[in-house]
Formats: structure tokens, sequence, C-alpha cells
């Protein structure tokens, strides 16, 4: 039985597998620093860049159902962070907006991003930030090419 190291392993499941590990890190970085999951960031900052939004609007443009929303919101509401408000022209309706409070935490979180303090080695170094860069809008550009999925494995590759 052989076995293989990460510098056997295709260039596409490498990146699969940072991209994994990327998202774990700033997903600790949200809940330790901001007391936030990704999809409450996103809601948060909807809300602070769009106004009030009535519940379905929010939902589409965060691109969750309105009923995965419903539960981000109350996790967000519970925090203080956003308020649930009763549309005057639709009592039907609710609308979601941001409080002060949620204006507070998302600018703390703006200026951590901001503030240029790098979270990789890649980061710290321009000349391979750029190069990195360059090669996730091309993987993110193509991904819609069929020739992208074909198997080009050579012979006794693994298939990971």
């Amino acid at each position: 039985m052989s076995l293989f190291t990460l510098d056997d392993v295709p260039l596409g499941r490498l990146l699969v597998t940072a991209g994994h590990l990327v998202s774990q890190r700033w997903n600790r970085v949200l809940a330790e620093r901001f007391g936030l999951t990704q999809a409450g960031m996103v809601t948060l900052m909807t809300l602070a860049h769009h106004g009030a939004l009535p519940h379905r609007e929010v939902a589409q443009r965060c691109y969750v159902r309105p009923a995965t929303l419903t539960g981000i919101v109350d996790t967000l509401e519970r925090d203080g962070l956003v308020e649930r408000q009763r549309d005057e022209n639709d009592r039907r309706s609710v609308r979601l907006a941001i409080t002060p409070a949620g204006r507070e935490r998302i600018a703390a979180l703006g200026a951590m991003i901001r503030s240029g303090r790098p979270l990789t080695s890649v980061d710290a170094d321009p000349a391979k930030a750029a190069v990195i860069r360059e090669f996730l809008l091309e993987v993110i550009g193509s991904g819609e090419d069929p020739r992208m999925t074909e198997s080009h494995r050579e012979p006794g590759e693994p298939p990971c």
C-alpha cells in the first residue's frame, strides 16, 4: 500500500481543502471576536448597507431561504443586533432593521478587515497575494467551463 502526501494531491483538491480550513478559521474569528456566524455577518452587512428590508428580500440578498433566515434573525435579535418591525402599510409583512448595537458590531468587524493586518503569510507578501488572487479569480471565472470537469488524471495519480 502506498501512501501519498499533500505534495501528491491534485491542485483542485488542495484548493478545496484550503478553502475549508480558511472557512473554519474565519468562522472561529467571527464567533470569538464578534459573536457572529458567517450567516449573521452577511445579514448584518446587508441591513447596514440597504437599511430596513422585508424578511423575504433580506433572504434573497443573503442567498438563503426565508425559513433559514428566521433562525439567523432569531439569534441576531436575541443578541440585540437586529429588530423585527411590522410594516406600517402591510401588518402581515415584517421588516428587519439593524440596531445601533448591530451597527457597532459591523463597524468593529469592518475595522478589523480594513486594518491590513495579515491573516496569513500570503497576506503579508503582496507579490504572493497578487499571484494567488489572480489564480482564485481565474478559478472562480472558469467555474462554468465544461472542460474543467473532465478527468485529466495521469495513470497512477490518486483520485483525491
